[in-house]
């Protein structure tokens, strides 16, 4: 699907309403832009919330600390030793 859109004078593009809503895109979806001779590709991106990346290192560091056998009360000595 292709349709012939125009820049306004603020560099704004409008992607058409058929368009969005076959690909889904809603207000507020991010996109990383690409462009190259005399071309303009956009690329859908999910960016996470400072509170989803906080989640997954969480995660992380509560794995990593199982494995090597840490536990929690053991964090507040170690952090001490290493200052």
């Amino acid at each position: 699907m292709s349709e012939i859109i125009t820049m306004s004078s603020k560099g704004q593009v409008v992607i058409p309403k058929d368009i969005r809503e076959e690909m889904g895109f809603e207000k507020g979806t991010s996109f990383v832009a690409f462009g190259k001779d005399g071309t303009l590709v956009l690329k859908r991106v999910d960016i996470p919330s400072a509170k989803e990346t906080f989640e997954r290192i969480h995660q992380w560091g509560k794995q990593f600390a199982k494995r090597k056998g840490i536990r929690q009360k053991d964090v507040g000595r170690i952090i001490h030793k290493r200052r």
